[in-house]
Protein backbone atom coordinates (compact mmCIF):
# COMPACT_ATOMS: atom_id res chain seq x y z
CA UNK A 1 0.00 0.00 0.00
CA UNK A 2 3.06 2.65 0.73
CA UNK A 3 6.55 2.93 -0.90
CA UNK A 4 7.51 3.24 2.68
CA UNK A 5 7.15 1.13 5.69
CA UNK A 6 4.85 2.58 8.74
CA UNK A 7 7.18 3.11 11.34
CA UNK A 8 6.80 6.60 14.14
CA UNK A 9 9.00 7.91 11.95
CA UNK A 10 6.03 8.42 9.14
CA UNK A 11 3.58 10.20 12.39
CA UNK A 12 4.99 13.68 11.34
CA UNK A 13 3.75 13.18 7.96
CA UNK A 14 0.02 11.26 8.91
CA UNK A 15 0.02 14.64 11.69
CA UNK A 16 0.23 16.87 8.48
CA UNK A 17 -1.53 14.97 6.33
CA UNK A 18 -4.63 15.23 8.69
CA UNK A 19 -4.34 18.54 9.38
CA UNK A 20 -4.00 19.61 5.59
CA UNK A 21 -7.39 17.75 5.12
CA UNK A 22 -10.93 19.97 4.34
CA UNK A 23 -11.77 20.61 7.91
CA UNK A 24 -14.98 19.57 6.93
CA UNK A 25 -14.22 16.33 7.60
CA UNK A 26 -12.11 16.51 10.64
CA UNK A 27 -15.57 18.18 12.43
CA UNK A 28 -17.45 15.80 10.26
CA UNK A 29 -16.00 12.58 12.00
CA UNK A 30 -17.47 14.09 15.01
CA UNK A 31 -21.37 14.33 14.11
CA UNK A 32 -24.39 12.38 15.45
CA UNK A 33 -25.34 11.35 11.88
CA UNK A 34 -23.41 7.54 10.61
CA UNK A 35 -23.69 9.10 7.22
CA UNK A 36 -21.74 12.16 7.65
CA UNK A 37 -19.26 10.57 9.78
CA UNK A 38 -18.77 7.82 7.18
CA UNK A 39 -18.28 10.58 4.35
CA UNK A 40 -16.31 12.35 6.41
CA UNK A 41 -13.70 9.65 7.57
CA UNK A 42 -13.35 8.91 3.76
CA UNK A 43 -12.75 11.82 2.84
CA UNK A 44 -10.05 12.15 5.85
CA UNK A 45 -8.62 8.90 4.48
CA UNK A 46 -8.20 10.01 0.85
CA UNK A 47 -6.61 12.77 1.69
CA UNK A 48 -3.86 11.22 3.87
CA UNK A 49 -3.68 9.12 0.82
CA UNK A 50 -2.84 11.56 -1.61
CA UNK A 51 -0.67 13.65 0.89
CA UNK A 52 1.87 10.69 1.27
CA UNK A 53 1.21 9.64 -1.95
CA UNK A 54 1.70 12.35 -4.49
CA UNK A 55 0.52 11.87 -8.19
CA UNK A 56 3.51 11.42 -10.33
CA UNK A 57 3.86 15.25 -11.99
CA UNK A 58 2.66 14.67 -15.78
CA UNK A 59 5.63 15.44 -18.28
CA UNK A 60 3.01 17.10 -20.41
CA UNK A 61 2.58 19.52 -18.11
CA UNK A 62 6.43 20.36 -16.98
CA UNK A 63 7.33 23.59 -18.69
CA UNK A 64 11.12 22.63 -20.54
CA UNK A 65 13.58 25.21 -19.73
CA UNK A 66 17.08 26.29 -21.75
CA UNK A 67 20.24 25.90 -19.96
Amino acid sequence: MFDSPLTPAIVPDLSAAIMSAPAWCRVGITAPTEDMRQRSARELALAIVESLNPPPADADQQIPFAL
